[in-house]
Parts: structure tokens; sequence; C-alpha cells
């Protein structure tokens, strides 16, 4: 999943509202509200010297955030272009996991083809925090050069090299939240995102869908902007550029 372009099933019941119970008695008292889980944008900041406070402890096996299920064994398929070139992606959640800063992570594998052959190949490691955020924890992305695939520079791994994990996707998404999504200054790897709404619409080639969550995400060194729509459970059915180039993706089809 390039975030750059990435996505994906599963309902989940993240946030529980605790009210604080008032008691009394004939000396009196009462107990104070219950906090709610630090926001993404606390977590995983844009701004200032970033250094997020990762605990293993607090990680899950299973990722099933709704919008952004990690179910082992389903693959999503997007059709699209960049540029003028037609381009199909192909994303696989696999059965493999790879320990990073001592959280098993969900190893994901995408492939974008051109006419039939792959161009790209990239290995992402997701995990999930008890709270259910999302966290991406790095890459091994390959490029095909001179007709072989050859490593990308802005490939990365948490705790490598200063790469710090980031949030893929919030727990509880709230318009105007923003968060960071990768940290490499090394490989300019410097993803961030924004919500934008939660009553987004879009139809693809897998359906027409309603009250979705709609993202902006972009680097800092690039001049585009990328727009997301992600479907509760379900996860992204469709990306575009906004701003740049011309890129779009839309879901054809899940299977499991």
């Amino acid at each position: 999943m390039r975030p750059a372009l990435s996505r994906l099933t599963a309902p989940l019941a993240l946030v529980a509202l605790l009210a604080g119970a008032c008691s009394s008695s004939s000396g009196g008292g009462s107990s104070s509200p219950t906090s709610s889980p630090p926001s993404a944008s606390t977590l995983a900041p844009v701004q200032g010297t970033y250094s997020p406070s990762i605990d293993p402890a607090n990680f899950v096996q299973t990722i099933d955030n709704p919008y952004w299920p990690l179910e082992p064994g389903t693959t999503y398929t997007y059709d699209g272009v960049r540029g003028t070139t037609p381009q199909t992606d192909v994303e696989i959640v696999t059965h493999q996991t790879k320990v990073i800063l001592g959280i098993t992570s969900t190893v994901v594998r995408d492939t974008v083809s051109e006419h039939g052959a792959p161009v790209e190949r990239t290995f992402d490691w997701y995990a999930q925090d008890e709270d259910g955020n999302v966290w991406y924890m790095g890459e091994d992305s390959f490029e095909l050069k001179g007709g072989r695939f050859v490593k990308a520079s802005d490939s990365w791994k948490s705790g490598v090299d200063g790469a710090q994990p980031g949030i893929i996707m919030p727990a509880n998404p709230q318009p105007g939240e923003a968060y960071r999504q990768e940290y490499y200054p090394p490989g300019e790897a410097l993803d961030e995102a924004r919500v934008l709404n939660l009553n987004g619409s879009a139809r693809v080639p897998y359906g027409a869908f309603n009250a979705l969550l709609v993202t902006s995400e972009r680097s800092p060194l690039e001049p585009q902007t990328e727009q997301k729509y992600y479907a509760r459970g379900l996860g992204e059915i469709e990306e575009r550029v906004v701003q740049g180039h011309h890129e779009v993706f839309r879901l054809v089809s899940v299977t499991s």
C-alpha cells in the first residue's frame, strides 16, 4: 500500500464515551469523567520535534479499524491511471508478520502493474494500538529500473536511521484533525494527512458509497496533494491527486 497509495474490512466499536457518575452521601462527593484516548494529532503531530511514544504492550494482534481493516488473505484490486498510463494496483493482506520496535506488524504486499507487467512492488508494515489507531511501521519499496527491481530510496523501517512510525488511520477520525503518517527524513518519506469530513460520497466500479471518510494527504517535500475516500467496514475505495500530476485509482474488487 503505498501511502502514497493504500487501503482496506471489519467493523469495530472504537471509542466508548464514558460519562462520570455522580454519587452523593451525607458528606457528598463525585467522580471525574473518564478521559478519552489521545487523538491522532496528539500521538503523531505534524508540527515540532517528532518522537512518538511507542510501547509494544499497548498494541494488539488484530487490525480491525473500520476504515482500515486488514484481514489476512484479503485481496484488493484497484484500476487507475498515472499521467496517461493505465495501471492496476493489487494489494494483498498476507498472513506474514514482521516484528518492528518489538511490535508484531501485518505485512501487506502491494504490486502496481502496467500492461500486465509489474513496475512497482512494496511490502508495507502495519500495527494497531489498543485504542484502534493503525500505525504505519515502514515499507520496503522496489522500482523497476533497467529491467530489474531495485530498492527505492524512500524505503524505511521504524527505529532504523532515525525513522519513526506514523498513524495511517486514526481510531476516531474527526474533521480538521492532522497527523503524521510516516517519518524518515533521510529518504524524504514525510507523508501527513488531514481529515476533511465524514460525509463524502463516491461511485467506483465496486459500487456507490455515502458517509465516507475523506482525507487530504501530502508531503511537505512534494507539490502534489491526494484526496482519499474510505468506507466503513471496507477501507479505501478511491484516491486521486487533486493538485499536481494526473492520477486516480478506484476499487474494482475485494476477494478473500
